[in-house]
């Protein structure tokens, strides 16, 4: 073997990235002077992207397969080195593989309360918290606009960025609805829609994109929900005079029925003297509103 033989098998021969962390959104392919191998097998597989950068500047991108790294397959690297056609040697670039897959289950949560007018209650502060996934969807934009040149780029380092993004525009979203208090449990689904809208635009411009925010709960204050449940109580209360009527009816007819039970021969003189008693209500006033006679009306 010739001294060039050896030299030519020191390069790189295959590139490629097996992530086994769930969180890593961009990692670069680590390699002494980034020095390849002109002919190197490239693989990039499904839910990847791979990105290469030449002296600072970005050049090709390589979306899910095999390839063969010549002039053919490098259109912007063979412009940028002005490579010809029978070019062999090797070259320096970075490459940097991007997980294009969804990251779900994310968290976020408004961190103060978010004051908003209700047409019901006034000015209000209401909570929420949720899930929300992402994904990279330009791999070029997100490594100029974010990335930059960290090698291991995950998920917790822009999450708090995105956190805020969307606390920011749920903010605007629900004070902008209109939506009362009370109907925004039945309408999470299309708050979320909302939101995920407004920030699209945003996320567009770091190379993101956000398929599904969830909206899992929206609460007030503990004195807003005190007030509504004593209003509750105060609904269920406007009909406790008719209740109480029949429960205290149920009560003297089950005792009354009960044989030698002196609690039963009391309730039923109680029973005998009410029904005696609103009888003498509805016959001690006469039909013009005056005292009845025991001779009978007057003529």
């Amino acid at each position: 073997m010739g001294i060039f033989d050896f030299l030519k098998g020191e390069f790189i021969d295959v590139i490629h990235w097996v992530d086994d962390t769930h969180d890593t959104m961009v990692w670069r392919f680590e390699r002494e002077g980034h020095e390849i191998k002109y002919g190197a097998k490239l693989t990039v597989r499904e839910g990847q992207a791979a990105v290469f950068v030449h002296e600072g500047q970005l050049a090709d991108v390589f979306t899910p397969g095999l390839y063969m790294l010549e002039t053919n397959n490098m259109p912007i690297m063979t412009t940028l080195q002005h490579w010809d056609h029978a070019f062999q040697s090797p070259f320096k670039s970075e490459v940097y593989f991007v997980d294009t897959t969804r990251f779900s289950d994310l968290k976020w949560g408004t961190k103060n309360p978010i004051i908003c007018r209700d047409p019901e209650f006034g000015p209000v502060r209401l909570r929420a918290f949720g899930t929300y996934t992402i994904r990279v969807a330009d791999p070029a934009r997100f490594l100029t606009e974010i990335v930059g040149t960290d090698g291991e780029f995950t998920m917790d380092e822009i999450s708090y960025q995105i956190r805020n993004i969307i606390v920011q525009e749920f903010s605007r979203v629900v004070a902008g609805s209109g939506i009362p208090v009370l109907d925004m449990a039945a309408n999470t689904g299309d708050l979320g829609k909302l939101v995920a809208a407004e920030i699209s635009g945003t996320l567009a411009d770091y190379g993101l994109s956000m398929p599904e925010l969830y909206i899992e709960n929206i609460s007030l204050p503990p004195a807003v929900e005190e007030a509504m449940d004593k209003r509750t109580q105060m609904g269920v209360l406007g009909d406790l005079g008719r209740y109480t009527q029949f429960s205290a009816a149920e009560a003297m007819t089950a005792a009354a029925q009960t044989p030698n039970s002196g609690m039963g021969a009391g309730m039923g003189m109680g029973m005998g003297m009410a029904m005696a008693q609103q009888m003498g209500q509805q016959f001690g006033t006469g039909a013009a509103g005056q005292p009845a006679s025991p001779w009978g009306a007057r003529p």
